[in-house]
């Protein structure tokens, strides 16, 4: 494959080289460490550095993240300075850097300078993830969200999609990946029904669980109890709530720290250790809604998960930990218009004290909306803006976008700037601890071949394992195939010779092997997954290999 060439001496192609970038300092090799290595791997979405030191602020004391700061982190996209949060996933999951919207699949186009041109043949084809590395390596496996568990982010490390709002797709692979511990949102899209991302298959994915053996929960309470090896946690129609709203709106949830407390202790014991994903992902949707109350929240409640991994990796001592924001978001800023010629003397209580009178999100506050606004005082109240100006009750009365108006004027009185509604290009900080830890300045493409390379396995090596064009795989073996489409939402991969047919799913961990002479069927179960991208089916060699 073109598009992917050997790792030199710090990265494949899809990372770009120039001198400005330092060589990552391994701490210790991986062949010194003790086996079972484990690895943890936080991402905190749509982040920023300025977000962090506001945060910091806020708290009145030094995060968890800062004992474990080692350097910063590239973060464009294979065709943009600004990553949408798909490629972005893919870079850190895969090594490869990828377009807009795509999920574990290679990009189709490539303008960022530096990278290598992809061939129209590889544009599109699946690459393989640390977490499937992980699983092949015999070591357990979890995925944790604050978003639902399809989302881009949580997707990149478990599916391999053209485009990320394909819930249904990225929900059947998660599920026959056979992770062994998914916590987070997202359950509407296990089941069929008539709401968003809803099932269009027909095929109800918590029966499928069942069958799997998998202990399934929808509360905290239930996630504390559970004593299971494998467990899927669904506590959400969709996303979860902010950490600041939870206990008000939806005390029901864990939180993200009691998440990955819950699944560490699970997956460590496993002898072949562990690799775990977490996700802190509304930090991204409050700073697309330039929400500085839950901008906080969510960093704060990031941070908490990120000191559960570090306390354990400090008592394991063969576990890398590593944290770190996808891509900036909003532009955030301590100081705003407000401060241009006095900023040098404006105490952090100035910025700090406004945003303390809130005790929820502007998501949370318009939570407690009445319909006919009769509380809108009150509301404006629970998001910090207390003794409103006669200016303000009347922008706030006749605000279209309540929530819009309310993020403003706290921004305002916080002395908080913001520069967009959207990503932002920025170089961000890089945590890591333990054996074989980042530092300095890094692709984000360097992240999943470090953590390959811990774990002990190759990521160009295992996607030459995991994902084989079938098209021509059976046709060297004599069969003829086509791609049966009639069930536009269940794409089925034929191959035929004399009296046998293989019928391959999209999706699933399954091929059905069919003998007409003897009348029989036969059901082969892998630990890969079947990948369509729109033109080609992909299997693993395992797949190839027992088929005659």
């Amino acid at each position: 494959m073109k598009y992917a060439k050997k790792w030199t001496s710090l990265f494949l192609a899809s990372a770009v080289t120039l001198s400005a970038v330092s060589i990552p300092q391994q701490e210790v090799q991986a062949a010194d460490v003790k086996k079972p290595t484990n690895v943890i791997m936080l991402v905190m979405d749509g982040s920023s550095n300025n977000a962090v030191t506001l945060s910091r602020w806020y708290k009145g004391e030094s995060l968890a993240m800062d004992e474990i700061l080692s350097g910063a982190m590239r973060t464009y996209s294979a065709e943009s300075a600004i990553t949408d949060s798909a490629p972005a996933a893919t870079a850190l999951a895969t090594g490869h850097k990828s377009n807009d919207k795509y999920i574990g699949v290679l990009p189709s186009v490539v303008n960022s300078p530096g990278l290598a041109q992809i061939t129209q043949e590889d544009a599109f084809k699946p690459v393989a993830n640390v977490l499937e590395g992980a699983k092949q390596q015999g070591k357990a496996t979890g995925l944790i969200s604050t978003s639902e568990i399809q989302h881009a982010t949580p997707a990149g490390f478990s599916a391999h999609v053209n485009n990320r709002s394909q819930y249904g797709d990225i929900a059947e692979q998660q599920v026959y990946q056979n992770i062994d511990v998914v916590l987070g949102g997202g359950l509407e899209s296990l089941s069929p029904g008539t709401s968003k991302n809803a099932r269009k298959d027909g095929e109800d994915l918590l029966n499928v669980l069942k069958e799997k053996n998998y202990d399934l929960v929808q509360t905290r309470d239930e996630l504390v109890n559970s004593q299971s090896s494998k467990i899927w946690g669904s506590f959400a129609p969709s996303a979860l709530a902010y950490d600041l709203d939870r206990a008000k709106t939806r005390a029901s949830e864990p939180t993200l720290a009691e998440m990955t407390n819950k699944a560490i202790n699970t997956l460590k014991k496993d002898e072949d250790g562990f690799f775990l994903f977490v996700e802190g992902s509304k930090v991204d949707w409050a700073a697309h809604a330039n929400d500085t109350i839950g901008i906080i929240s969510d960093i704060l409640s990031f941070d908490d998960a990120v000191k559960e991994a570090v306390d354990f990796a400090k008592e394991d001592g063969n576990t890398l930990v590593i944290a770190v924001t996808d891509h900036g978001n909003s532009g955030i800023t301590m100081g705003n218009a407000n401060t241009t010629s006095t900023y040098s003397s404006i105490p952090v209580s100035a910025y700090i004290d406004p945003l303390k009178k809130a005790s929820m999100t502007v998501e949370g506050a318009l939570s407690q909306l009445k319909e006919d606004r009769s509380n809108l005082v009150e509301v404006a109240a629970l998001y910090g803006l207390d003794q409103l100006t006669e200016d303000e009750l009347t922008t706030l009365k006749s605000a279209k976008d309540l929530g819009s108006e309310m993020v403003k004027m706290l921004a305002n009185r916080a002395n908080i700037g913001y520069t967009t509604g959207g990503h932002t290009g920025e170089d961000v900080f890089l945590y890591s601890f333990g054996p074989s830890k980042l530092t300095g300045l890094v692709e984000n493409t360097d992240l999943a071949h470090t953590m390959a390379q811990f774990m002990g396995f190759d990521l160009n090596t295992l996607t030459n394992d995991l994902y084989v064009p079938a098209t021509k795989a059976f046709t060297d073996k004599g069969y003829t195939t086509k791609i049966d489409l009639s069930d536009k939402e269940n794409p089925t991969f034929i191959a035929q010779k004399a009296d046998v047919t293989v019928k391959i799913p999209v999706n699933k961990n399954t091929m059905i092997y069919e003998e007409t002479s003897t009348n029989t069927a036969k059901t082969h179960t892998f630990d890969t997954i079947n990948v369509y991208n729109g033109s080609e089916f992909y299997v693993s060699k395992k797949l190839i290999n027992a088929v005659k």
